[in-house]
């Protein structure tokens, strides 16, 4: 308590100054004299000026603080979307793939593209089944829209699959509407083609075509595709067949290999005699 005096004492100016500071300040707003409430006046407009660009400056961070965090919020909700999407898409096409293994005859098991060929002559497809879950070379590859290929290299949890849009791609098939015979191929640039059709025969825009119980690799039935466009070559024997795939190659995210191996017997025969 000594001290406080001594201090007073010592700084009795500064302290007297203080408290008629302090009570001029709470008298201000009482006093009615015109001079006073136009300083009064004069002041609370010279603050708000002040604060106008202290504010802006205030909500300026404020907003960018406040954007950025929507910025972040849209990116994330755009995300969920696109999963959301993905997953129903997903959905729709493992729907898909159940109900035509639930039409089959043959034993069969899913597999899901995990890698593709940059080779545009030789396209193939790496999936992720392999030995450990029954496949073999030579195995059909199908889809819910059709044929896809056969498998040409086995691993233990994966495989490679050869697929139609290949150069080294053959296969028996048909005009499921005539039974007219065919080799199915791709001509390495436009699309599938169907040989060895002779320029008589009953073939038209529309057509159906599915593998033909002569193939060595894939059963019959198979639905390939249709008859895209039939052109007659003069001079030659044969028609131009063709074919429009019923497989989208570009877009194809999930197959089934299927359990069916040829007959081998009948294989090393037809090879003995020339015939493939």
């Amino acid at each position: 308590m000594e001290r406080i005096f001594y201090i007073i004492q010592t700084y009795r100016e500064y302290v007297l100054l203080a408290v008629l500071l302090a009570v001029s300040l709470m008298l201000f707003p009482l006093n009615d004299n015109t001079q006073i409430k136009q300083l009064r006046a004069n002041s609370i407009a010279g603050l708000g000026i002040l604060h106008e660009p202290v504010s802006l400056i205030t909500e300026s961070f404020t907003l960018r603080s406040e954007n950025e965090r929507l910025r972040r919020a849209n990116i994330q909700l755009a995300d969920e979307v696109y999963h959301l999407r993905e997953a129903r898409l997903e959905n729709i096409r493992l729907r898909q793939l159940l109900q035509f293994s639930e039409r089959t005859s043959y034993d069969m098991v899913a597999a899901r593209v995990v890698g593709r060929s940059p080779d545009p002559i030789r396209k193939t497809l790496t999936l992720n089944v392999g030995r450990e879950h029954g496949v073999k070379e030579n195995m059909p590859i199908i889809s819910e829209s059709g044929l896809v290929g056969k498998v040409n290299i086995v691993a233990d949890n994966y495989s490679v699959g050869q697929v139609m849009l290949n150069r080294d791609f053959r296969a028996s098939a048909r005009v499921e509407r005539t039974g007219v015979d065919g080799i199915l191929r791709w001509d390495g640039a436009s699309g599938m083609v169907l040989d060895n059709v002779a320029k008589t025969l009953d073939v038209n825009e529309g057509d159906v075509i599915i593998t033909s119980e002569y193939s060595n690799i894939y059963p019959s039935g198979i639905y390939v595709g249709v008859v895209s466009r039939v052109t007659i070559i003069p001079g030659s024997v044969t028609k131009d067949i063709r074919i429009q795939p019923g497989v989208d190659f570009s877009r194809l995210q999930e197959v089934f290999v299927m359990f069916y191996m040829a007959d081998e017997e009948k294989i090393a025969l037809e090879e003995l005699t020339g015939r493939r």
